[in-house]
This record gives structure tokens, C-alpha cells and sequence, in this order.
């Protein structure tokens, strides 16, 4: 029921295998992860023009530990990064990869309630 969304297919895969292994290192082998994905009605994004345009959510989310405040705005930081081996670009390319395509990536947590990551993107790809 979702229509396609004009996008490099592969830069977007790249984003949500990066997504969800974040999502399942978070889950360390309990709880749930839940990816849906829904047309937006009350958030549609602006065209460069300054038009509105239809838009798709897709949400990666976890049932895990959740991610603490003062880490949540640090997490798209090239080279920021909570884990152990971790690169820290996961995210970073994650979020440029969205805003190529005209939309955004936004994530959300509630400690001790799992962690939420949406990304929005137009159904028209931006010129």
C-alpha cells in the first residue's frame, strides 16, 4: 500500500542494514524490534520551492535499554560512537544518505523504554 520512493537503492539499503544493527547490538540478543512503514499525512517535508510534498516514514524500533538524553544529539556525529569498535559513521552516513534524498532522519529514546529512529522520505526524489 506504500508507493515507491524515487531513491538510490542502494545508499538506502546501506542506511537501514545500518538501522537495524544498531537496533539488534541495542536489543543484545533480548527483546523486540519493529520496523514499520506508514504514508504521512501530518508531516510532509518542504521542496527546496518551499511546497509540501506526500512523504513515507519508516521506523526502525527497539524494545532495548534506550539511549540516554545527552547522547540522543551526539549519535549523527561522525566518529561518535558508544561501542566498543565501534567507527562512530553509522549514523552520520545514515542521516547524509536521507538528506540526499530529500528527507530526514530523526531518533528518539526514552531510557529504559528502547529507542525509536524514523526516516522521511518524499515520495517525489528532490531535484
Amino acid at each position: 500500500s506504500i508507493p515507491e520512493v524515487g531513491a538510490d537503492a542502494d545508499r538506502l539499503t546501506q542506511v537501514f542494514l545500518n538501522l537495524v544493527r544498531n537496533a539488534l547490538q541495542a536489543l543484545e540478543g533480548r527483546g523486540t524490534l519493529t520496523i514499520a512503514t506508514r504514508m504521512t499525512l501530518e508531516h510532509r517535508l518542504r521542496a527546496p520551492t518551499g511546497e509540501q510534498r506526500p512523504t513515507v516514514a519508516i521506523e526502525v524500533r527497539d524494545s532495548g535499554p534506550g539511549i540516554p538524553a545527552e547522547i540522543v544529539g551526539k549519535l549523527a556525529t561522525p566518529f561518535f560512537t558508544t561501542r566498543p569498535g565501534g567507527t562512530g559513521l553509522g549514523l552520520a552516513l545514515s542521516r547524509h544518505w536521507v538528506a540526499r534524498h530529500g528527507g530526514s532522519l530523526q531518533v528518539e529514546s526514552v531510557p529504559g523504554s528502547g529507542a525509536r529512529v524514523r526516516v522521511m522520505l518524499p515520495l517525489d526524489r528532490a531535484r
